[in-house]
């Protein structure tokens, strides 16, 4: 049996959906009790769904363990705005640490999801080797929170126990409930579907132009793949980076958009809200050698690929999920 945290959510629904192509079905669903019939659950297939904190309690005692053969950890609360710190720590870090622990204690496989907020402003580079993790100033408490967990694992030697990944910007199908949370790529769709036009935010970095400041993109099928991969090779454990390693700039990816649209690139930049000028990453692109020292050699899909399928297999049918 295959626990996934989070399994209503964004990357967990794709997981689940990419464990039933598998043909694994003997799986439980672990998220909040409001998602039990999400969009993202529709026509997937597994044993049972789980309140997340009806799930917390199970674990001691009524869980069986012996059924259980991994647990995928993909549940959190993922909003970079959350300011709540106490609610922060108790979604993202002390329930990470229970669950941790009981596969830990019970020899079971353990993956779950970090971030690259971890990283901060990138000053300090997007390294994922273990003795760099404590330097990183995340510029938010969701970051900070992600943080905390890893250095929980790191310096209690837990990371040779389980498998994390830092997931810098994901894209792609499943991800439509998450509001100011989703990728530019869904809003944007949105906002040329509306208005023709799409808005980028003006640089306040004199590093660089308009629409050319930088992220490392990556499709959630290829975050899939990777996960997957993980799954199939339990040998393999630590903290790792997971983007393509290839930093493409807003306006890179608003010209492949309008490509597959087949729309003429039409931008406007607009001002950045205060609120976030200072707190604004202008450079990420993760650093990937580690994974691939560890074995994994499937090259990641283009950004202007990545694009394209989403737009043309989901954003554009009448149901858009995967």
């Amino acid at each position: 049996m295959i626990i996934v945290t989070g399994g209503a959510g964004f990357i967990g629904s794709v997981i689940l959906k990419g464990l039933n192509d598998r043909g694994r079905n003997d799986i439980l669903v672990v998220d909040s009790a409001e998602n039990a019939m999400s969009p993202n659950l529709q026509g997937k297939h597994y044993l049972r769904f789980i309140d997340k904190e009806v799930f917390l309690s199970m674990l001691d005692g009524e869980l069986p363990a012996d059924e259980v053969e991994t647990v995928i950890h993909m549940g959190a609360c993922t909003s970079t705005t959350e300011r709540d710190v106490a609610y922060l720590t108790k979604n993202n870090v002390e329930y990470s640490q229970r669950l941790a622990t009981w596969c830990f204690d019970h020899n079971k496989q353990f993956i779950y999801a970090s971030s690259a907020a971890t990283y901060g402003n990138g000053a300090l580079g997007f390294s994922d080797a273990n003795e760099s993790a404590e330097e990183y100033k995340p510029l938010n408490p969701y970051g900070e929170s992600k943080k905390q967990f890893d250095i929980w694992l790191i310096s209690n030697g837990f990371d040779k126990n389980c498998t994390g990944f830092k997931f810098f910007n994901v894209f792609g199908p499943n991800e439509y409930h998450k509001g100011d949370m989703a990728s530019l790529v869904f809003k944007a769709y949105n906002q040329i579907k509306t208005d023709g036009a799409l808005r980028l935010f003006k640089s306040y970095d004199p590093r660089y132009e308009d629409g050319e400041f930088v992220r490392d993109f990556i499709y959630v099928k290829d975050s899939l793949d990777v996960i997957l991969w993980a799954f199939d090779h339990k040998e393999v454990t630590g903290i790792y980076n997971l983007g393509t390693g290839r930093a493409r700039s807003w306006n890179d990816l608003a010209k492949a958009l309008f490509s597959a649209l087949n729309k003429p690139v039409n931008i406007k930049y607009i001002d950045m809200p205060e609120s976030i000028r200072d707190a604004y990453q202008y450079f990420t692109e993760a650093d990937m050698t580690k994974l691939e020292h560890a074995g994994y050699k499937k090259p990641f899909t283009s950004l202007e690929a990545s694009v394209k399928d989403y737009v043309d297999a989901y954003l554009t049918k009448p149901n858009p999920y995967y």
